[in-house]
């Protein structure tokens, strides 16, 4: 399943549309699982049901021929981001008011998330993650695994060709800067 994985992503780097489309088939239930969890995750101040964010972030995939997948993990971590991107993007423009934003828009599907976090608190997790993004790309991509994929401490570490205790010690640091990142932000 791994190989036939890693043929598609090759293909779907050089192709483009077609092979992109057999790749997000190949991975649709995964990636509405990571929907799942991206809106769960986003605290639910957002109306997107889960097939429209996983819907959303395949049209933003697919329309970003450039972007290249050596493995199935950095895959769905690109694809966590481009989730998370996409929620903190409709919960922004659903708080702007010159756009409407006092309106809620509600969908028919039942697996809308309740309001659980606001735009504000989702921005701040978003910009401390791209700053962690910039300063230490590997610990970034443990976050957008762990905590927006959903997967465990054996599975990054078998993704990444790392032992799970380095995994687990890149958590830690991760973890250790995001809490300086946003507690440095309540103090503003």
């Amino acid at each position: 399943m791994e190989s036939a994985l890693v043929s598609l992503i090759q293909a779907a780097e050089s192709d483009g549309g077609t092979a992109t489309e057999a790749l997000f088939s190949a991975l649709y239930a995964e990636l509405h699982r990571l929907a799942k969890i991206q809106l769960a995750r986003s605290g639910g101040g957002v109306s997107l049901s889960v097939t429209t964010i996983l819907h959303e972030a395949y049209l933003d995939m697919a329309a970003r021929g450039d972007t290249i997948f050596p493995d199935r993990g950095r895959f769905m971590g690109y694809a966590a981001r481009v989730m998370r991107g996409l929620i903190i993007d409709h919960a922004r423009n659903r708080q702007a008011h010159k756009r409407g934003g006092q309106f809620e828009i509600t969908s028919l599907q039942d697996q809308i998330v309740e309001d659980l976090a606001d735009e504000h608190e989702l921005t701040q997790i978003s910009d401390a993650l791209d700053r962690l993004a910039k300063v230490d790309p590997p610990l970034a991509e443990v976050v957008d695994m762990k905590f927006f994929c959903g997967f465990s401490f054996a599975e990054i570490a078998a993704m990444r060709n790392l032992s799970e205790r380095t995994v687990q010690r890149q958590w830690q640091k991760a973890r250790v800067y995001l809490h300086q990142e946003l507690r440095s932000q309540l103090s503003l």
